[in-house]
């Protein structure tokens, strides 16, 4: 796919590009503050205030609604020194596997952990501390006013599209990878602050082509606080993979009867906002559903459940702000896939891996996204494939 400029400030790497989606990208493109333009990634589809699939640079002013509302959402995978053969010469039943991942990882929305490992523990030490200097400065006093029960969800995978899954690359080494993001506190943070930038609007009589566009100011007090409390729920939601990848890691060793050991690990983020050198100006690069991609840098691009996922390597495009897209991306909404695709479906498509065989999961189902490898074709600029990963195990919640 050749970059298309569809407007002023609005270029485009998606060859499959809804209506809808285009309209939402452009209302987004023309907010006075977004520069130089925005970037619409392969993956590109209709999301809730601004396109998931989108990298939005904005210069004095940030839309909360644009990073969303599992802030800090993306992936992690690591590669162990086992084959698939060695898999399968020493696990009679992958189910084993899969139902010790579902009974060491909290899933669904809602679950939390009952009893806290010690590197769990110490995560959340580690974050209870971070949040003294938001505290400190802006007088809230512990993440437990947004949740209670925020430090019981460190470890926990929540539903949708998050999953665990054990991997062959195409060299048939095992890896294992994991989707999830800052889970409740992370939404409830969020939801927060796009409730603040609507109250601005409001306060200063700013109209809008949708609410949920209603931004932030540089230099505001609601501005800082959104950093801060932001920047914490994407370190929750890195540790809360960090955490779950461990546990993962283990149960794999116990399965296989020796320790893993670790050749590669990559954790990145899909739903963040960080500042960033843009032409010429210090930039906040929110990317909502996009990866950061800089010239060398490794990435993780999921499909779906039954189709190809990849490692890539970032070759650092200037027009998409160093950025990729972030996955196949939906075609179908939740409620229509559910409608539209049968249990039968899923199974076929599931075919050769091992899952929890459920119609939970019709809505999930790799018919209801985009094609990946017509989404990594038109990403050709932006990244080249290190790694193609295969499912044997994929482990969701309800």
């Amino acid at each position: 796919m050749t970059i298309h400029q569809l407007a002023p400030k609005l270029y485009n790497w998606a060859s499959i590009l809804e209506d809808d989606t285009r309209a939402q990208a452009l209302a987004t493109s023309e907010m006075p503050f977004v520069h130089p333009h925005l970037a619409l990634m392969p993956d590109a589809h209709l999301g809730k205030g601004a396109t998931v699939g989108s990298v939005i640079p904005t210069d004095g002013a940030i839309i909360p609604a644009a990073v969303g509302v599992d802030i800090g959402c993306g992936m992690i995978a690591v590669r162990t020194q086992w084959t698939e053969n060695d898999v399968y010469d020493r696990i009679p039943k992958l189910s084993d596997v899969r139902e010790d991942i579902e009974h060491r990882v909290p899933l669904s929305a809602g679950r939390y952990n009952k009893g806290l490992t010690k590197t769990a523990a110490d995560r959340g030490d580690e974050l209870l501390s971070m949040w003294a200097g938001i505290c400190e400065r802006f007088g809230t006093p512990s993440p437990g006013m947004y949740d209670q029960n925020w430090f019981l969800q460190l470890g926990t995978l929540g539903s949708g599209n998050h999953f665990i899954e054990v991997t062959v690359d195409e060299e048939d080494r095992v890896w294992a990878f994991l989707h999830s993001g800052s889970r409740g506190i992370g939404n409830k943070i969020a939801r927060h602050h796009i409730k603040v930038a609507d109250a601005q609007m409001k306060k200063w009589w700013i109209t809008l082509p949708d609410r949920d566009l209603a931004y932030l100011v540089e230099g505001t007090p609601e501005f800082d606080h959104y950093i801060a409390e932001l920047s914490w729920a994407q370190h929750f939601a890195l540790l809360n993979r960090e955490e779950m990848m461990d546990r993962v890691i283990e149960i794999l060793a116990s399965n296989m009867g020796e320790d893993v050991i670790e050749a590669e690990r990559i954790n990145c983020h899909h739903n963040f906002t960080q500042k960033e050198h843009h032409f010429g100006r210090n930039l906040w690069i929110s990317r909502k559903g996009a990866i950061s991609a800089r010239p060398g840098q490794l990435g993780l691009i999921p499909g779906s459940m039954g189709t190809a996922s990849y490692v890539v390597e970032g070759l650092g495009n200037p027009m998409s702000f160093n950025s990729s897209p972030h996955g196949a991306g939906r075609n179908f909404s939740r409620s229509k896939a559910r409608k539209t695709f049968t249990h039968q479906q899923l199974r076929d498509a599931m075919k050769g891996i091992e899952y929890r065989d459920t119609d939970a999961f019709i809505d999930e189902i790799p018919q209801a996204y985009k094609d990946i490898d017509q989404v990594m074709d038109d990403a050709a600029d932006l990244v080249k494939t290190r790694h193609t990963f295969r499912q044997i195990i994929n482990v969701k919640g309800d």
